[in-house]
């Protein structure tokens, strides 16, 4: 390949890296270009770390014979806590570059060609026959997370391997590449932080630039707010190690059946959890509360089933529903913000809630959800009487669901 050609490369995945290409488009288009420039490059693996509550990196592939079978992107676990993972990261040459110091290994692949290293064994059945591994390691100030570098691995099918020359290109030219990948990741990471931290549609505004304070917009939405039954009484009696395990267990099927119903979750505070639906037509936001409601009541029945046979403790959950106007947006000091909802309809959704207890009912949802709601969703609830909430100035009616539509649609 003429210098001409390698700057070329290094124009395109600049630009591609300015312009906010994927790790995948990036590697794919890299590799085609290096492919179409005369190195026989025949597969390349990028493994890059990440910062994420579940998964301690990806890996990025390319195949030159891609015929559409191949996973492009795979998702690996923590190979800091033991197991199969951890050894065999052990094993691997990303490992020993990392450990000893040195940026690139190179070994030739067939017969008369030592096997020091498992994959070694598997690509002479692939028929490749020669492998350079690179990492590219970054300084303190630019490590964020499990992220402080980046490994690659080309292999090429040529009988005669890489030349020496092919070798300088790849090392050289990698380098433009990993710091597009580099951009791209820390998007990502930005995006699985905030949305994690925030919730989807507060992540998406604050990356959009919503991060004003005091910068607020007026919706109207339906509120959730929820916490767990006997949960104090759990805490005073149940082992400390076994409190947060609990939570989570009780926070995953609570979450996960807001997210699906199409809800956004704004905050956990301990136990509890408040969450809103927006949607253009207010009965199409109480039409999804209720489906989050019966996802929820669905898979805590599931999950305390399966707590009971391993003896540990249960819980069910108290839900307070309500619609009204609120202020949703930036909230808090210079120093420390808060993506979330205030307004009168925030207090009383946490009274409603609360009320559960007294009045004895798992759900409880005010006279403006029962209002806005469509006939279908009214059909399914019934009056508990009326209530003065603590803070509100007059009492109100409140629904409960019918215990027969819940027996219904128990599975």
């Amino acid at each position: 390949m003429d210098s001409g050609k390698a700057a070329d490369i290094v124009r395109w995945v600049t630009k591609a890296g300015l312009t906010g290409m994927t790790e995948l488009q990036l590697l794919h288009g890299f590799c085609h270009r290096l492919a179409a420039g005369g190195v026989p490059v025949a597969r390349v693996n990028i493994v890059i770390d990440t910062l994420h509550p579940i998964h301690e990196g990806r890996v990025f592939r390319w195949r030159r014979d891609d015929q559409g079978n191949l996973d492009h992107m795979v998702e690996y676990g923590r190979t800091n806590v033991g197991g199969e993972a951890a050894a065999s990261w052990r094993r691997s040459t990303y490992y020993h570059l990392l450990m000893s110091g040195e940026d690139f290994l190179r070994r030739r692949i067939g017969p008369g060609h030592v096997e020091d290293f498992s994959v070694l064994a598997d690509l002479r059945a692939e028929g490749q026959t020669d492998y350079l591994v690179l990492i590219h390691r970054f300084e303190a100030e630019g490590v964020i997370g499990e992220m402080d570098s980046f490994y690659s691995s080309w292999t090429t099918d040529v009988q005669s391997g890489f030349t020496d020359e092919h070798i300088s290109l790849v090392r050289e030219l990698a380098s433009s590449l990993m710091l597009a990948l580099k951009c791209a990741s820390l998007a990502r990471i930005a995006k699985t932080l905030v949305e994690t931290y925030l919730g989807r549609d507060a992540g998406s505004l604050v990356l959009k630039g919503r991060i004003a304070r005091g910068v607020t917009d007026r919706i109207q939405a339906v509120l959730w707010f929820s916490d767990l039954r006997s949960f104090t009484h759990i805490t005073e009696t149940a082992d400390p190690e076994q409190i947060i395990p609990f939570l989570n267990d009780y926070s995953e099927a609570i979450i996960s059946s807001i997210c699906e119903a199409g809800g956004d979750v704004l905050k956990l505070i301990g136990d509890g959890t408040l969450a809103i639906f927006k949607e253009e037509d207010p009965s199409k936001a109480c039409q999804c509360a209720l489906k989050a409601e019966h996802l929820m009541r669905s898979r805590i029945g599931a999950l305390n089933r399966t707590r009971k046979a391993a003896n540990l403790p249960v819980a069910d959950a108290y839900l307070g529903l309500h619609i009204g106007e609120v202020f949703y947006g930036n909230i808090g000091s210079q120093d420390r913000l808060d993506f979330t909802v205030v307004g009168p309809a925030v207090n009383e959704v946490s009274r409603i809630s609360a009320l559960c207890r007294s009045v004895e009912r798992d759900v409880l949802v005010s006279s403006a959800f029962f209002a806005a709601a469509a006939t279908a969703e009214r059909e399914c609830l019934v009056s508990v009487g009326r209530y003065a909430l603590r803070g509100v100035n007059r009492p109100q009616e409140l629904f409960t669901l019918d215990p027969s539509w819940m027996q219904a649609e128990e599975p």
